[in-house]
C-alpha cells in the first residue's frame, strides 16, 4: 500500500458541527472540500451572465449553486461507488467512505438516489428547455468514471461533464442555445484539461499502482507545452464567445487578468510536487471569478 496520507480531511466542520451519522455521507459529498463544486458552477455563472441583458438573474445563480453543489455530490458518490476496490488499496483514498466499509454499497447507492431526487427538484425550477439539456448531461455524469480504465484521456471526458454548465446557464435563460454558448462549453472542457491535467500529477504514483491511466500518465515530462497549449486555446475561444456577444471593455480586462493567471498555472507549477499541483489547481476558482465579474461588468458598463 502507497505511504501517501489520506485526503479525508480531520478536525473540520464536519468533526466540529454535525452529528457522527451525518459524517461519512458530508464527506462521501465533498462537502468540506468545495474547490469540485466552484469548478462545477462557474461555467453556469459565465453562462448566465454571459446570456443576461444586464445583471444576472439572482434566482438562476442561486439554482445553479444549490445544483452543483448536489450534484457534484452525487457525481463523487458514484465515482466513489465505481472506484471503491481501487480505492482501498491506496493509502490516500482508503479512508473514503466506501473503501474503508464506513459506507456500505447499498447505502451509497440509496444515498445516490436521494441526491439525484434532490437534483431533479432543483432542475425542474428550470424552464422545460433547460430541464432537457440538464437531463442530457446524466450520460456523461455516469460515464465518466469508467473512463480512466480505458483510456489515457478521462480528462477529456471530465471536461465535457463538469462544463455542460456552459450550455445550461444559457439555456435557463434565454430558452434556446446559441453559438456563444458552444464556444463558451468548448473554452470550458479546455480549460479543464488543464486544470485536472494538473490535478492528475498529484495522483501518478497511485494510479500506476492501481492501474488507472491519466493525462499526466499520458504526458509525463511533457505536460507543460501541453498546458500552454490547452490555456491558449481556453483563452482564445473565451475571447471567441465574449466577441459573438459584444462584450464591453471590463470583460476583456478580467480576460486579460485570466490568462495571465494561466500562465503562471503553466509556467509554476511543480509537476513532481502534490502539494504544489493541488494548489495550482484550486486557483483555478480564482481564475472562475475574475471572469464572471468581468463577464457581468462587461454586460453592465460595454
Amino acid at each position: 500500500m502507497n505511504t501517501l496520507a489520506t485526503d479525508i480531511p480531520r478536525g473540520n466542520w464536519i468533526d466540529r458541527w454535525t452529528p457522527s451519522a451525518a459524517r461519512p455521507y458530508l464527506r462521501l459529498m465533498r462537502l468540506d472540500r468545495p474547490i469540485g463544486t466552484w469548478l462545477l458552477l462557474l461555467p453556469c455563472w459565465w453562462s448566465a451572465a454571459l446570456a443576461a441583458e444586464g445583471w444576472p438573474d439572482l434566482r438562476l445563480l442561486l439554482l445553479f449553486g444549490a445544483g452543483a453543489l448536489i450534484m457534484r455530490g452525487a457525481g463523487c458518490t458514484f465515482n466513489d461507488f465505481v472506484d471503491r476496490e481501487f480505492d482501498s488499496q491506496v493509502a490516500r483514498t482508503a479512508d473514503r467512505p466506501i473503501a474503508s466499509g464506513v459506507v456500505s454499497p447499498f447505502r451509497a447507492l440509496l444515498f445516490l438516489g436521494f441526491q439525484l431526487l434532490l437534483g431533479l427538484a432543483i432542475l425542474l425550477q428550470f424552464n422545460w428547455y433547460a430541464v432537457i439539456v440538464g437531463t442530457a448531461s446524466l450520460a456523461l455524469v455516469f460515464t465518466y468514471p469508467f473512463m480512466k480504465r480505458i483510456t489515457y484521456w478521462p480528462q477529456a471526458f471530465l471536461g465535457l461533464t463538469f462544463n455542460w454548465g456552459a450550455l445550461m446557464g444559457w439555456a435557463a435563460v434565454t430558452g434556446d442555445l446559441a453559438p456563444a454558448a458552444l464556444v463558451l462549453y468548448a473554452a470550458g472542457f479546455f480549460w479543464t484539461l488543464g486544470y485536472d491535467t494538473i490535478y492528475a500529477h498529484q495522483d501518478k504514483a497511485d494510479d500506476l499502482i492501481v492501474g488507472v491511466k491519466s493525462t499526466a500518465l499520458r504526458l509525463g515530462d511533457a505536460t507543460r507545452p501541453w498546458l500552454v497549449g490547452f490555456y491558449v486555446v481556453t483563452v482564445v475561444l473565451i475571447a471567441g464567445a465574449g466577441y459573438l456577444v459584444q462584450m464591453g471593455w471590463p470583460f476583456w480586462t478580467a480576460l486579460a487578468l485570466g490568462a495571465l493567471h494561466l500562465a503562471w498555472q503553466a509556467r509554476d507549477v511543480d509537476i513532481n510536487d502534490p502539494t504544489d499541483c493541488l494548489r495550482k489547481f484550486k486557483s483555478n476558482r480564482d481564475f472562475g471569478l475574475v471572469l464572471f465579474v468581468g463577464i457581468v461588468a462587461g454586460k453592465l458598463i460595454g
